[in-house]
């Protein structure tokens, strides 16, 4: 006997080992399948809040885990991309978009089990033999699905007994114990938090009301588990929020609050309406009813019908409330003043590249992609101090222009760190070559805050041997700058919004900026033959103008970048 339960225990983990694999492969194919959309459907919450729900439930469904869009709506927070209000109503679609979960599961109780399975042998095949990487994450999405049932029958192979056999006996005595509703909540709560799914907790649940097992003593026993593992799917969010920013922080806390307030709604409903499961659900869907040919799929719908019901009611109630959850989050965990660490100006010009962000690879792309931007924007920044304090002749700018570099060397190696970790994510091959692109595009900022840091040198050598140049050389050095600067709004443009036809321009200004530096070479030799220059004037002169033809040649480059870039 004590072996048979041993076989049980192990059968059912095995089945929900295999249907979280299921899941796993699933969400990181689906997400591949949408390339791109994800980072499009987060720009257009704006503050919206239907659109937020809309984009919530579509961000959950390519997911597949409401955990997946929740935690990543922490790292958006915390990055400063989104804002709590528009995370509150992502995160309620969440919450709606995890339902579709249910339903897959209580069709497994079906004869269309049998299609999934095949489907899973169908999945590999397509994956083995196809060339085309979005064909080879389609076929692993037919394999995901084929897991997921091929778990879902392991488990509930595991809890097929014969009636009038000790093992029938002894889980129907296991199972039909009337518990309290709070201990059944707190079950519910508990197994979710140690999986850390929900969607796992459903299909227990729902495989043993396919089954026709009765748990807790029945009647709306199950649906105060159902309404725990809500509750214990806000852990994934909270553990991810440690150490967070406040925001962050406070976005975990909504989901929690969001789904704690439903919770006590209607937990205090189903103590209060004892028949609540008999009068309605099985009203809406009798025990014996018939679906793809096989009867008494009615409990498995009833489950399913409770937990979007439990979601869309919740959302609708609290969508109204959106401004109220956030001021309670506001003042529950109040903003702290935080002392400025040695460093944090890399993340000033690179962001809080949060590693949250990697569950869904493409919005993590783009965020990467946007604060490269930010970093091509410091360097020319630097690249003014410095031209600024040659023509000042101001030695003092040396050290800001220092300091200056020394950041964007952290942020080059946040920035190169975070691309490896880009890397080793589920990345489509266009997504892969922007990867790579970057990194040569991290290389060029660089360059230009080295270039800019030997301007300063040659700063040091105008005032410290007292050169003296001409002001048609400060002229037309001054206006060659000037060209750069144009060079760098056109090249930054054509980078943050891939406009391929504006290169031309970009390449245009560039030939004239190398034509720019000959002529100024030509004329200094032209003073310099004629006595009008001072011969130790030569090696700033040509260095600067040569140094500032450089930067224009990587400005260029950075432009240039988009031709590979997604």
């Amino acid at each position: 006997m004590a072996w048979e339960i041993v076989k049980i225990i192990l059968q059912i983990f095995g089945g929900l080992g295999t249907f979280l694999v299921g899941m796993k492969i699933l969400s990181e194919n689906m997400t591949k399948l949408a390339h791109g959309r994800l980072r499009s459907m987060l720009d257009k919450t704006a503050k919206n809040r239907f659109a937020g729900v809309g984009i919530g439930t579509a961000m959950t469904i390519v997911g597949q885990s409401s955990a997946f869009t929740t935690v990543m709506v922490v790292g958006l927070v915390n990055a400063g991309i989104m804002t709590l209000f528009q995370a509150t109503a992502i995160i309620m679609g969440a919450n709606i978009g995890t339902t579709l979960n249910a339903w897959v599961i209580a069709l497994a109780g079906s004869d269309i089990t049998a299609v999934f399975l095949v489907l899973a042998a169908v999945g590999v095949f397509i994956t083995m033999f196809s060339k085309s990487e979005r064909l080879k994450s389609v076929g692993n999405v037919v394999a995901a699905f084929g897991l997921i049932f091929v778990g879902l029958k392991l488990m509930s192979s595991a809890l097929t007994f014969e009636e009038g056999t000790d093992a029938f006996e002894m889980v129907s005595k296991i199972l039909g114990t009337q518990l309290h509703p709070l201990l059944l909540l707190l079950i519910g709560i508990a197994i979710t938090a140690l999986v850390q799914s929900s969607t796992a907790v459903n299909a227990i649940i729902i495989t043993m009301a396919s089954l026709g097992l009765v748990i807790g003593g029945g009647g709306n026993a199950p649906l105060y588990i159902i309404i725990g593992s809500n509750i214990g799917t806000c852990v994934t969010a909270l553990i991810s929020s440690l150490g967070a920013s406040t925001n962050a922080k406070r976005a975990a806390l909504i989901h929690f609050l969001f789904n704690f307030f439903g919770a006590i709604i209607f937990t205090v409903v189903l103590v209060c309406w004892s028949g609540f499961s008999h009068t309605v659900l099985a009203g809406i869907f009798p025990d014996d009813i018939t679906a793809f040919g096989k009867t008494g799929l009615g409990p498995t719908f009833q489950i399913a019908t409770f937990h979007t019901l439990f979601n869309v009611v919740n959302a609708l109630l609290f969508l109204p409330l959106i401004n109220v959850f956030v001021w309670l989050a506001e003042h529950i965990i109040p903003e702290k003043k935080e002392k400025k660490a040695q460093g944090q100006r890399a993340e000033e010009i690179f962001g809080d590249l949060d590693d949250r962000l990697l569950r869904g690879p493409s919005v993590a792309l783009g965020y990467v992609y946007q604060q490269t931007g930010k970093m091509f924007s410091y360097a020319m920044d630097t690249l003014d101090v410095s031209f600024n304090a040659f023509l000042a002749k101001d030695e003092g700018s040396a050290e800001t222009v220092s300091e200056h570099n020394r950041n964007l060397s952290d942020a080059n190696r946040k920035g190169i760190s975070y691309l490896v970790k880009l890397s080793a994510t589920s990345l489509v091959m266009e997504e892969e070559k922007t990867v790579s692109s970057l990194h040569y595009v991290f290389n060029d900022i660089m360059r230009i805050g080295e270039l800019a840091d030997n301007i300063t040198k040659y700063t040091r050598h105008y005032v410290e041997d007292e050169l003296i140049f001409s002001d048609e050389f400060l002229e037309m050095i001054s206006a060659m700058y000037a060209k750069i600067k144009e060079l760098y709004a056109l090249s930054l443009a054509a980078f943050l919004y891939k406009d391929i036809p504006s290169l031309a321009k970009v390449d245009e200004l560039e030939d004239e900026i190398d034509s720019d530096r000959r002529v100024l070479v030509d004329r200094h030799i032209k003073r310099l033959n004629e006595g009008r220059c001072q011969p130790q004037n030569s090696g700033v002169f040509i260095n600067l103008v040569g140094n500032l033809e450089r930067a224009a040649d990587h400005i260029t480059y950075i432009a240039h970048a988009i031709e590979t870039l997604t």
